[in-house]
């Protein structure tokens, strides 16, 4: 099979990240026989420097023209630091969102058996939790109006949702339950927020056309409570914008660290996968960045975009034993640590080996 990918490494740990998920990209391509065409573009704080915006034509032609995008990090001090920066590498990712139309983002939350130690929970609550969070992706606050009044004294932003933005991820939602426990929680905040009781109201029409699937209603304060005090309770959660951003990241400390999270974000041109965790830019250059994230994300570009499974299936196997032999980074070593490349290499030998 031909699998034409553009690569998109951005800022900070992004390209040491990324180099280790071609490498088991490659293995893969190697073992099973198949064509690997790929070509790497610009992004985020780097293409500002360079093309003077943060997702540039020029990239994006890039990303239309592939059958999946692989993603590292946007963001970069420089403009953390400047609150008057007109220019934002995040702004980037936003476009790039909405340009490809990257409607829905799924972060698998998953536990690690040798890893149980590392989570801030305690085992017996996080033991066995296996949970999808499907997070809307191009509407919500982060694309609504926005702007300053009062003389700059006054910021506002709007959070805006349409009934056919809340269907499409609605029926992603049912449809990824139905293949799973058959469980879905909708995340809102309906007693306050029109725009919750709008997809609250959707639900509730969709949910007949799903009768296998229980659907159960959540406001978003008592999920945040939740994710945390009975993980294992979760199938899939689906929810908007803001709520899913802060929502999967705290799911994050179940697996024990964000260097360990991947994520797809499904889009109606071209879909995307990335690691959850920003750019970290204080560990760049020092190949230190835990590369399993992005070389798990890669794992779910080959059965989301490809339908690939037992080549994802197997990227899943090398990680897995990579952590059982404690070859590992060091944000969650024991002793002995390995670099980020030692990591990828050891990855891309035992999918080569098995």
């Amino acid at each position: 099979m031909k699998l034409k990918l553009a690569v998109l490494p951005g800022d900070g740990i992004g390209p040491e990240i990324i180099d280790q998920a071609m490498k088991a990209v490659k293995a893969i391509a190697a073992k099973f026989g198949h064509e690997l065409e790929y070509e790497f573009g610009l992004t985020g704080a780097i293409a500002i420097d360079q093309l003077g915006a943060p997702y540039p034509d020029v990239t994006h032609d890039l990303c239309m023209q592939a059958d999946a995008v692989l993603f590292g990090a946007i963001g970069d001090p420089k403009y953390d630091n400047n609150p008057k920066a007109t220019i934002r590498p995040e702004q980037g990712l936003l476009l790039m969102r909405k340009k490809l139309g990257l409607y829905a983002n799924i972060r698998p939350v998953v536990t690690f058996p040798s890893l149980l130690h590392k989570s801030p929970l305690r085992r017996e609550l996080i033991e066995g939790a296996d949970f999808v969070a499907i997070r809307e992706l191009t509407g919500g606050l982060y694309f609504g109006d926005k702007g300053r009044l009062d003389n700059g004294n006054t910021a506002f932003d709007t959070c805006t949702y349409s009934r056919f933005e809340v269907e499409r991820i609605l029926k992603l939602a049912f449809e990824f339950a139905m293949k799973r426990k058959k469980k879905l929680t909708v995340v809102d905040k309906a007693n306050v927020l029109e725009t919750s009781r709008l997809w609250r109201e959707i639900a509730q029409e969709m949910a007949p056309i799903y009768p296998e699937v229980t659907t159960e209603y959540m406001f978003v304060d008592n999920a945040a409570m939740r994710i945390i005090q009975w993980p294992k309770d979760f199938d899939v959660m689906v929810t908007e914008n803001l709520f899913g951003d802060i929502l999967t990241d705290e799911a994050s400390v179940i697996t024990g660290s964000l260097g360990l999270s991947p994520s797809a974000s499904i889009g109606i041109h071209t879909s995307v996968f990335e690691p959850i965790h920003g750019s970290y830019p204080q560990a760049a250059g020092k190949n230190i960045a835990n590369p399993v994230a992005t070389i798990l994300s890669a794992a779910m570009m080959f059965e989301y975009a490809f339908d690939l499974h037992k080549e994802g299936a197997l990227i899943r196997k090398a990680v897995n034993a990579s952590l059982d032999a404690n070859v590992v980074t060091v944000d969650i070593s024991e002793g002995k640590s390995y670099s980020t490349s030692e990591v990828g290499d050891w990855i891309a030998d035992w999918i080569a080996a098995n």
